[in-house]
């Protein structure tokens, strides 16, 4: 039982998969063994997703930094770097002071690329409060966690009435 827990944790560590992979895993596990208790996995997958964010935030941006003068790299990193920029400049400019709250709903539409690792980069580009846009990151995992969480339920269900 523990392995399994321990299977969603990593899961949701994955960059792209994150939690909306390990959730349907986890309902997965739940319909096989009703043991598998769903609350447990919900808290240790949210953990596992927000557990590399302070990594990100204050690193990612360091590391590319570094390396757009570098020969080989050096291209993608500064295209990076300038692509968060203009694009954060044109999220600041509509935004304005709901910046934070728009952080919390791209991280929580469960959308591949939206996720805990890529909102904390943008936060992380955008030089945003981390205190802060931790708050909107781990609002948007819970966001997408229930949003997740009643698909996931509604597929199994789906599954289970064509299965027979």
């Amino acid at each position: 039982m523990l392995k399994k827990y321990f299977y969603v944790f990593f899961i949701s560590m994955v960059p792209l998969i994150e939690l909306r992979g390990a959730i349907p895993v986890a309902q997965a596990f739940h319909e096989v063994d009703n043991a598998f208790s769903m609350p447990l996995a919900y808290l240790i997958i949210a953990i596992g997703n927000m557990l590399p964010v302070p990594f990100i935030f204050f690193f990612a941006r360091r590391v590319l930094e570094w390396g757009a003068d570098k020969p080989v790299i050096g291209g993608f990193f500064k295209w990076c770097l300038d692509k968060g920029h203009r694009g954060g400049d044109k999220l600041k400019e509509k935004a304005g002071r709901g910046l934070y709250w728009a952080l919390l709903l791209f991280v929580g539409i469960p959308l591949p690329g939206t996720g805990a690792w890529t909102g904390t980069l943008a936060a992380s580009i955008l030089d945003m409060d981390f205190k802060k846009s931790t708050a909107s990151v781990m609002g948007g995992v819970a966001l997408a966690g229930i949003i997740m969480a009643i698909v996931s339920i509604a597929g199994a269900g789906m599954i289970g009435a064509i299965a027979g």
